[in-house]
Formats: structure tokens, sequence, C-alpha cells
């Protein structure tokens, strides 16, 4: 379990931490409240990316009366 001491260190510190190998970033320390708000970012960027791409495409509509004549008769 966190101790109080550690859990207000890492408060204080929210300031991304790179972590390197041989000299390189290869990943980053965030915080997790962080990591959270960038995720709900992306799928809403990729919402809006989706709902673009949607709008460009043409739609075709069919007269109600044509889709109704195609339905299976009960």
């Amino acid at each position: 379990m966190i101790r109080l001491q550690e859990r207000q260190l890492m408060k204080t510190n929210v300031e991304p931490e790179i972590v390197t190998k041989n000299g390189k970033p290869v990943s980053v320390i965030i915080p997790i409240e962080d990591y959270q708000e960038m995720l709900e970012r992306l799928e809403d960027a990729e919402d809006v990316a989706w709902l673009k791409r949607a709008r460009r495409k043409k739609l075709n509509f069919r007269p109600l009366e044509e889709v109704l004549a195609h339905l299976p008769k009960r």
C-alpha cells in the first residue's frame, strides 16, 4: 500500500517522467488522472473524425412506400 508521504510526493510531481533506454526516450510516466483525460480526449477526437467522414458520404434515401413494399408481409 502507498504510504501517505509517498502519495503526497506523487501529487507534487505533476511533470511527466521520461524513461530512457540507452539514452533514448522509450516511455513516459504520468499521473493516472492525466492519462485518463488524454484517453477521453483521444476518443472524442476519433468520434469527431468519424463524424466528419460520415458527413462527407452521400446519403441515399428511398421513399417509405418503396421500403414497405419490400418488407415481408405478415
